[in-house]
């Protein structure tokens, strides 16, 4: 019997500190989310600025350069392009995909679509740079989340499941 309980109490440590591991790692996962989107935002501004490719096409060649969080953004505003306008398109892009981003992050993603397609050449450059910019706020702010967060939920996490294994000792 006394096996069992050590067994048990092993397997609850493992999940609580396995817990505050996952919740560390939202942290990590939005930074690298936020560089990969400004990535491909960079991108974007280059193809655009040089190559004068339809938007459609733009998104798709974009989005084989990406992790798979982001391609999925530009693929499906690929995908919606054919019968929404690309602003729709790319709102409802961000909408149905997964990623790590706050409510903010979002915001400032779906600010994108104000002018994408609905004006010349230099007004959609100039909101990609207004977005890179508002990202670049907010990739410094997920990395200070990041580094005061991340230790703490891991140390929580480990220290929770002790404190439990000590209670039912």
């Amino acid at each position: 019997m006394e096996i069992l309980k050590i067994i048990i109490l092993t397997i609850i440590m493992g999940m609580c500190t396995a817990l505050g591991l996952m919740k560390a790692n939202r942290y990590k996962f939005r930074v690298i989310d936020l560089q990969e989107m400004k990535k491909a935002l960079n991108l974007a501004t280059t193809k655009m600025r040089y190559t004068y490719e339809p938007l459609p096409d733009l998104f798709y060649e974009i989005s084989k350069d990406l992790n798979e969080n982001i391609s999925n953004i530009f693929k499906k505003s690929h995908e919606y392009m054919e019968d929404l306008s690309a602003g729709q398109a790319w709102e409802k892009a961000v909408d149905e995909s997964t990623y790590n981003f706050t409510k903010e992050d979002i915001n400032i993603i779906k600010g994108l679509s104000k002018l994408l397609g609905k004006t010349d050449l230099e007004g959609q450059l100039m909101q990609i740079e207004l977005t890179n910019k508002l990202l670049d706020e907010q990739i410094v702010q997920a990395t200070n989340l990041k580094n005061k967060n991340t230790k703490l939920y891991k140390t929580l996490g480990a220290t929770i499941g002790i404190a439990i294994m000590i209670i039912f000792i």
